[in-house]
């Protein structure tokens, strides 16, 4: 279901939401895009957050001056907590439901006006990730089967936002999806065994089967399926790097859902695919079994431990180089460069490899993940 900002959507607790908004000013709150004293662009990021109220939004944020805070720019409140985002030629950001959710959002991100909403049909939920095709006349999102748990490959009109069809992901819990130059889709299957009474609860984890699919983008056709030899490492997010000789790989980040504490807190939280194998690596730090987010810059694979509060870095052949402290690090992104990341945790943002450069985040809980806006 597809709606305009302010249409009368089916769900009564949707239109309570709406009313809210409506009363209380807050569909958007817009800032202007200041340009820094050296004529250099700020730095601006597109993101989902927890307000210091407690409600959620999705936005721009944006440091207003040389080494001030970042600080929301635009923003949009929602009606529950957003995850993926997903930037659009033309100004337009793209935000989708933390799973299972039930709506797609299209916000402008000069003011933060809600261009259209798509609320989800019964039987099915969205899993977090949208991403466009390679024309841009289509969107992808991953989707639950809310009967039979079942992932899928939604396919929407992107100018609409309606759904048109729909593909199997050939398991369960699909997270991030990307394309590959060839057009293909690559998806991760999470394989987490869910039920539809118990939402996100996690339930007989000894069936865990998570794998790396491929699509084809013209039928939805499995092209292959690849998996990993320890069944308890749970593919989430995915990112495309290149190694030394410029060959494309997919680094994607793990989260450990082993019984034993031991090996949770051991469990590597990096695994490469070069078209051919998946692969774990590990690491020399304790990293306690949670990747949030996955980045590629300078040559290396970052992957965000918020539970360990920092961020573990390998390089493109998987070998470990290090970890750069940060308090509940989670969103990563590349610089406009590729050259280096920035990382946003509890408090602050971090440049790294570099050290010292910690602008704060003031009063907000940024989601998983942002992207940077040139």
């Amino acid at each position: 279901m597809v709606t305009e900002p302010g249409a009368m959507v089916a769900s009564s607790s949707r239109r309570r939401w709406l009313a809210q908004v409506a009363a209380l000013g807050l569909a958007a709150a817009a800032r202007p895009v200041l340009a820094q004293a050296d004529g250099s662009e700020p730095l601006r990021f597109a993101a989902a957050w927890e307000s210091e109220a407690g409600g959620y939004q999705v936005g721009v944020l944006q440091q207003q001056k040389p080494a001030g805070p970042l600080a929301r720019a635009c923003a949009l409140s929602v009606p529950t907590r957003a995850h993926g985002v997903w930037a659009e030629p033309g100004g337009t950001l793209l935000a989708v439901a933390r799973r299972p959710g039930d709506w797609l959002l299209r916000l402008r991100m000069s003011d933060g006006k809600a261009l259209a909403w798509s609320w989800m049909d019964g039987g099915r939920a969205f899993n977090g990730h949208v991403i466009a095709s390679a024309d841009g006349k289509q969107l992808y999102t991953t989707e639950t089967d809310l009967e039979t748990a079942e992932g899928l490959i939604g396919v929407r009109d992107a100018a609409s936002l309606e759904k048109v069809g729909e593909w199997r992901t050939h398991g369960a819990d699909p997270h991030e999806l990307l394309l590959d130059a060839d057009g293909s889709l690559l998806v991760a299957n999470g394989g987490i065994p869910t039920l539809p009474e118990t939402g996100r609860l996690k339930v007989e984890l000894h069936r865990m089967d998570a794998s790396l699919v491929r699509l084809d983008t013209r039928s939805g056709q499995l092209l292959g399926q690849w998996r990993l030899a320890d069944s308890r490492l749970s593919l989430r997010h995915i990112a495309w790097g290149a190694d030394a000789q410029g060959a494309r790989v997919l680094g994607i980040a793990l989260q450990a859902e082993h019984e034993d504490a031991a090996a949770r807190r051991a469990a590597p939280l990096l695994a490469r695919f070069d078209g051919r194998q998946l692969t774990a690596h590990g690491a020399a730090h304790t990293l306690n079994g949670y990747g949030g987010d996955i980045a590629f810059a300078g040559g290396r694979f970052a992957v965000s431990c918020p539970r360990a509060d920092g961020v573990a870095l390998w390089r493109a052949d998987g070998q470990w180089e290090g970890f750069a402290p940060l308090a509940e690090a989670c969103p990563l992104a590349a610089d406009r460069k590729g050259a280096l990341l920035w990382a946003g945790g509890r408090d602050a943002a971090a440049r790294l490899p570099l050290p010292g450069d910690h602008p704060a985040i003031g009063g907000l809980r940024v989601d998983n993940h942002w992207l940077m806006l040139g």
